[in-house]
């Protein structure tokens, strides 16, 4: 009996470090691999796999991290987004997003699944899939329970920090990690496979146009008002693999992950007839400026928003309401890029 409460007393103890040890995470992948790794090595099960949600077009599709098994399931983060499964092809997977609720699929063999949501503080975000060799315990459910409702926990400490406050897009302080970890990836990737057409990524700046008449005619609040309109119809507009940024006042950024050169274009140009049409309360019409640049493999983030706002301020003194791509004017002589790429000369 006394062996056993300190060995339980020891468990407890190991568990805590490892709950104490998994919160340090601020990176969204390696937090959710850690939280695998953690249930794999205080549970008895055959594999703990996350998979996240994103939308494109918009269907709900499944991002598969590496999962927590001997045999790593492959990742599908690096797949292109339309790519990526519909959780429509997983019925009890839907079921478990749809309801928020735990799903016990039927078993197969000597493998029982056991499905989790992966809740934010506004909805389901992702799903906690277990194997084991038979149904999870009371004890075991309540156990992976409460370590994702710490999860949940932090997640919403991260929003705190890394959301604008305004918009619920990500802040500018976020900007940087992003991006670097885009510009890491592409860095590791065959430059054969970099040349194809669909492969590349982008940045772009986007500015909404005489924002501080807006807010000289009609007051600060319905400026406010613009900007959460404007985010929301960005949101609506990129797919959910996009990363969106309020970078500073009426400046918005976009990371482009994987897009040909067409359909980056075509899609900064449906937010910009989006914006042109959308009727805005009280202030009626407001447009857009966009200027933006394919991310190299050696950029550094400053370099890259430079080129992106030489485009951006081209299409501002060019009658605005325009899309811009910075490489074309160059490449055209409307714009030189000197060597310090903040200075730029219009032709």
């Amino acid at each position: 009996m006394c062996f056993w409460h300190e060995y339980r007393t020891e468990m407890s103890h190991d568990l805590l470090n490892s709950v104490a040890a998994t919160t340090r995470h601020r990176d969204r992948d390696e937090l959710d691999r850690a939280v695998a790794r953690l249930l794999l090595q205080f549970l008895e099960l055959r594999a703990v796999t996350l998979v996240r949600l994103t939308d494109e077009s918009e269907i709900k599709r499944l991002i598969r991290l590496d999962g927590a098994h001997a045999d790593a399931a492959d990742s599908g983060a690096d797949a292109e987004p339309h790519a990526l499964p519909s959780i429509r092809e997983f019925p009890d997977w839907q079921r478990c997003v749809l309801r928020n609720e735990i799903v016990c699929c039927a078993a197969s063999g000597d493998c029982a699944t056991t499905l989790f949501p992966i809740n934010s503080t506004r909805e389901v975000v992702g799903l906690l899939v277990i194997e084991a060799r038979a149904p999870l315990a009371a004890r075991e459910t309540e156990l992976v329970r409460g370590i994702l409702g710490i999860l949940r926990n932090h997640l919403a400490l991260l929003d705190y920090g890394e959301l604008d406050s305004l918009t619920g897009l990500l802040n500018r302080k976020t900007f940087e990690g992003y991006f670097d970890k885009l510009r890491q990836r592409l860095f590791e990737s065959p430059p054969a496979q970099l040349s194809r057409a669909e492969e590349p990524s982008w940045l772009a700046l986007i500015d909404i146009d005489r924002f501080k008449t807006i807010n000289d005619s009609y007051g600060h609040l319905f400026g406010d008002e613009v900007l959460l309109l404007v985010s929301q119809l960005m949101k609506r507009c990129f797919r959910g693999a996009d990363q969106l940024f309020r970078f500073g006042g009426e400046e918005f950024i976009v990371l482009l992950d994987r897009a040909s050169a067409a359909g980056a274009l075509i899609v900064l140009e449906r937010l910009r007839t989006t914006i042109e049409e959308y009727r805005f309360p009280q202030v009626g019409n407001v447009t857009i400026s966009v200027g933006y640049t394919q991310i190299q493999r050696h950029d550094v983030s400053t370099t890259c928003v430079e080129r992106a706002d030489a485009a951006l301020y081209y299409a501002k003194s060019h009658g605005r309401n325009h899309v811009r791509n910075c490489e074309l004017l160059v490449a055209s002589g409307a714009i030189a890029l000197k060597s310090k790429e903040s200075e730029v000369e219009l032709f």
